[in-house]
């Protein structure tokens, strides 16, 4: 009739991008990123624990490297591929059977002593440790010891006070420590978080490698990516319901306001 007001409405749901079929595409896409996170992340804390063990040690005799009470992560070693230069955890019945925590100076074959012009020596090459602090290391006279193959020659980054080697260097063999005895090698002081432990460079004149970090900052990757991918996927559906109720807010005022 004429003069009668007529009243139109805009269909709904019509628009895939924004309409139920696009809130089903996201909330697959929240729900594929949230168990992938959820993947990485109990797969990274698996392999750590399967690779690593976590250790705190009670003594500064490894200050300033790791001080007391820091809790450190060592990977599980043979210890065959202990190397010059790591640091260590092992046990020995002559040392009081329980575990303990030191650096590794002199391997099987070497002759080691102190010290030289205030330096470690090694097959007689001075080393350089940066990881002493001043005068540690002319702190720590003792006499020439050849290494025994198939064992190691053991000290404190704390020279002056640590119960190393040189504390057992009359026991019959000489202060040293069976390669088997040691059941990992310290890669990361995790607190306080100062990190993946320096690599030794000093010992590399002496010919040979060093060892290799392990794993840790791969694993520390796959968790921060998981638990971004758990989040950001958990997050989707509060925040886009959010913006749908702003998007019919929207509307429902344009609506009202184009009204006749």
């Amino acid at each position: 009739m004429a003069g009668e007001s007529t009243t139109r409405t805009a269909p709904r749901g019509g628009g895939t991008d924004h309409g139920p079929a696009g809130g089903r595409t996201g909330q697959r896409l929240s729900g594929l990123a949230v168990a992938l996170g959820l993947v990485l992340f109990l797969a990274a804390f698996g392999w750590g624990a399967v690779v690593y063990r976590p250790y705190t040690v009670p003594t500064t005799s490894m200050a300033p490297t790791i001080g007391a009470g820091d809790r450190v992560l060592a990977q599980r070693v043979d210890g065959a591929d202990v190397r010059r230069g790591d640091v260590v955890v092992f046990e020995d019945a002559t040392w009081g059977n329980a575990p303990m925590l030191k650096r590794v100076v002199a391997v099987g074959g070497d002759t080691v002593a102190c010290c030289q012009d205030g330096r470690l020596t090694v097959n007689g090459k001075r080393i350089e440790e940066p990881y002493l602090s001043d005068g540690q290391a002319a702190s720590a006279n003792f006499p020439t010891v050849t290494v025994p193959e198939g064992r190691l020659f053991l000290l404190g980054d704390e020279r002056h006070g640590s119960l190393d080697s040189t504390a057992h260097l009359t026991d019959a063999a000489s202060g040293t420590v069976a390669r088997d005895a040691v059941s990992a090698r310290v890669d990361a002081v995790v607190w306080p978080m100062d990190g993946m432990l320096p690599r030794p460079t000093g010992f590399e004149a002496l010919g040979g490698t060093l060892s290799e970090p392990g794993p840790l900052r791969a694993i520390t990757v796959l968790i921060v990516v998981g638990a971004v991918l758990v989040l950001g996927g958990a997050a989707y559906g509060p925040l886009a319901r959010r913006a749908a109720r702003g998007r019919a807010f929207a509307q429902a005022g344009t609506g009202s306001a184009g009204a006749r």
